[in-house]
């Protein structure tokens, strides 16, 4: 099923959410969130939006805890 189309407004912000394929969290190495942040420069040189946080959760496998990057 596609994605709604989103409504940006000049002026406001939006919060963005990403997951990796499957629902499943692949950031967990610290080679991997390198790649994911070099894409994300990539993405904002390319399309000139401001992003003022960015947080990489990484639940335990047990699910007990949260680490959080930002």
């Amino acid at each position: 099923m596609p994605r709604s189309q989103r409504d940006l407004k000049l002026g406001y912000s939006d919060r963005v959410t990403t997951r990796c394929n499957n629902h499943e969290f692949k950031l967990t190495r610290h080679e991997y969130r390198q790649v994911f942040l070099y894409a994300l420069k990539k993405a904002l040189a390319k399309f000139q939006f401001k992003l003022y946080t960015l947080y990489i959760m990484i639940l335990s496998e047990d699910r007990s805890s949260v680490s959080i990057y930002h």
